[in-house]
């Protein structure tokens, strides 16, 4: 992953400009789509990037002010790209308001945050050291990521928005070769 990721030179200025904000991680669909275009579709294409899913943990100010205040700090570095910054420690006050269901429990560190996204191959975050090293965050492995498998991460999403997910995102279609794992679990052939 990381020749892949250090071979793009527009991922490594995002990474560039997000490592100047306290605790910053890049990932969910940013690193599906750079690694899966690569090895299983026709290319990355940063024109195609919907986001840049910029993670950060502030349990000292869970306003939605601190998301907007990184987010803009970010567009300032780089106008171009399509950030969307979050704070992790504040998942809790408007997740159930934005994705229905009941309350969530806080969530205690980065990696506990990326190991609550949609599916197991985003729940993957990467980070740009000082000295310029690629760290990793990524609870589940880097195994459905590398090895294209699309499969429900069901610690915090449902089945009726895994298939959501996979009627909007239509893995089959952008990365012939993908294994899409159905949200109900794998179905015995006959």
């Amino acid at each position: 992953m990381e020749g892949l990721i250090r071979g793009s030179a527009w991922l490594m200025r995002v990474l560039d400009a997000a490592r100047f904000e306290p605790g910053a991680w890049v990932g969910a669909g940013v690193l599906r789509d750079l690694v899966w275009g690569e090895r299983y579709g026709s290319g990355f294409e940063p024109a195609r990037v919907r986001d840049v899913d910029v993670a950060f943990f502030d349990p000292h100010d869970l306003s939605r002010a601190n998301d907007d205040r990184v987010t803009e700090r970010l567009r300032q570095r780089l106008p171009d790209v399509p950030w969307e910054a979050k704070n992790q420690a504040a998942v809790h006050t408007w997740y159930p308001a934005r994705f229905g269901g009941g309350a969530v429990e806080p969530l205690t560190s980065i990696g506990d945050a990326v190991g609550t996204w949609p599916e197991t191959a985003t729940a993957v975050a990467v980070r740009l050291t000082a000295t310029g090293d690629l760290e990793v965050c990524a609870p589940f492995g880097l195994a459905d990521l590398l090895d294209g498998v699309w499969r429900r991460n069901p610690r915090r999403i449902g089945v009726d928005q895994s298939r959501a997910r996979l009627d909007r995102h239509r893995p089959h279609e952008r990365w012939p070769g993908v294994t899409v794992i159905p949200p109900e679990g794998v179905i015995p052939p006959e």
